[in-house]
């Protein structure tokens, strides 16, 4: 199949004498120049006028697929009354009350605009309530992109990720993801120096790996007789894999938690949630958070109707079904084509790659799957029409139904039957 895409071509030869590699933000370096005009559900249409069906959904954020309308009407609505006031709205109240409600187990929430802020400020609380400095970590786990949490992990070897990158390794400790005993090892050899164990309790940006039976619930017991502050990143798994997250899905509650992309309909909004006596010290000035644009105006209307939404009309069982569904034609069209096409995790986020099909359960066996093909063959589904990361993860959003699993289905079957899964 070919796609013209010279509109798209010509912006991105403008985009390159602007900004470092023609985009704003590292994780698109590896994706492909196109340009977007619009969004609507879940489908997306370049400014060459192609239609793509859309299992990326802007990195995770739009749950309820593009331009969901409640969304979008709330925020207009609440905007032309303005946006940053330097003081307190009575929408902030609102979107919190909804935020707690749906998360069920915090006592308080304090609302920012990135997911890797929030990392940041979850961890100076756990060292302003333990008076501890160091954490532990798991390999393969995205906490943001600043000096104390960006690392590379290659054969169990840290490193720093990017040049320029200060080395504040020794803040913390890298464990294998999904092995309970070499965390009880650690915090029996170190405790009293850590204050937390940080983790995706889905390990949704590598992979999509989840957790071991009794793994979570391992972690908690042992932050609990350790004294040290359980952390949860729930910025891809907050909303999206269950009403409460992952703490909801799984039935286990962390200490402080951070959230993103799904909890706003697109909107950049990001938080921390936790139990009072962890999230109070902010309040008496004693552990500080600021920002400008913390709970503004649009932010917290975009997370008041994003939550009403998914409290008066529930997606989790659709999704559930559609990502089922999808899961079992990609792997049938993988059977059909002779092509180890394998997917692995959620049905509301999932990883696709070639190789042995086996479930994989940390990052030693993830590395060891064909990745770069994977990346390759996604490009490929672009030119079909289908919008996916080259890293891997898919997701389903409360607009996917019916047209867009028939669609896609058609699409990567086009796709692996003019060869584009091979090698």
């Amino acid at each position: 199949m070919t796609r013209n895409h010279t509109r798209s071509a010509e912006l991105a030869a403008r985009a390159a004498g602007l900004t470092p590699g023609g985009v704003h933000s590292n994780v698109r370096l590896a994706g492909p120049r196109v340009f977007f005009e619009r969004g609507e559900g879940a489908w997306l249409w370049d400014v060459d006028g192609n239609d793509y069906v859309d299992y990326l959904l802007g990195q995770g954020p739009n749950f309820l697929g593009h331009a969901p309308r409640a969304v979008n009407d709330a925020v207009a609505a609440a905007m032309r009354r303005g946006s940053v006031f330097g003081a307190q709205h009575a929408l902030e109240n609102d979107a919190s009350e909804l935020f707690l409600q749906a998360v069920g187990w915090a006592d308080r929430v304090r609302f920012g605009v990135s997911g890797t802020e929030s990392v940041q400020l979850a961890l100076r609380l756990a060292r302003a309530a333990t008076g501890r400095r160091r954490f532990v970590r798991f390999a393969g786990h995205y906490h943001g992109w600043l000096d104390n949490v960006l690392v590379r992990t290659v054969d169990e070897t840290t490193t720093p990720a990017s040049a320029g990158q200060l080395d504040q390794f020794d803040q913390f400790h890298v464990l294998p993801y999904n092995d309970l005993a070499a965390v009880e090892t650690l915090l029996a050899e170190h405790a009293d120096d850590l204050a937390a164990i940080l983790l995706e309790p889905v390990m949704c940006n590598s992979g999509v790996v989840p957790p071991r039976d009794g793994y979570l619930r391992g972690l908690r017991d042992l932050c609990d007789r350790h004294s040290v502050v359980l952390i949860f990143d729930e910025v891809i798994t907050g909303f999206r894999i269950a009403p409460g997250g992952a703490a909801d899905r799984y039935g286990v509650a962390p200490d402080l938690a951070t959230y993103g992309k799904a909890m706003a309909g697109g909107w950049p909004v990001a938080a921390v949630a936790g139990r009072a006596e962890l999230m109070d010290p902010i309040g008496t000035g004693e552990v500080n958070h600021s920002g400008t644009f913390n709970a503004s105006v649009p932010a917290c209307a975009a997370v008041a109707a994003t939550l009403r939404q998914l409290r008066d009309d529930p997606p989790y069982d659709r999704l559930e079904t559609h990502g089922g569904k999808l899961v079992d034609g990609l792997r049938e069209l993988g059977t059909r084509h002779d092509v180890p096409l394998r997917a692995q995790g959620l049905p509301m986020a999932f990883h696709m790659s070639f190789g042995d099909p086996s479930p994989i359960h940390d990052l030693g066996q993830l590395d060891r799957l064909d990745l770069e093909r994977y990346a390759r063959f996604a490009h490929v589904l672009v030119d079909y029409g289908v919008w996916v990361a080259p890293r891997g993860i898919w997701y389903i959003s409360a607009a996917h139904g019916e047209k867009e699993l028939v669609a896609v289905l058609e699409r990567v079957d086009a796709a692996l039957a003019a060869g584009g899964g091979d090698r």
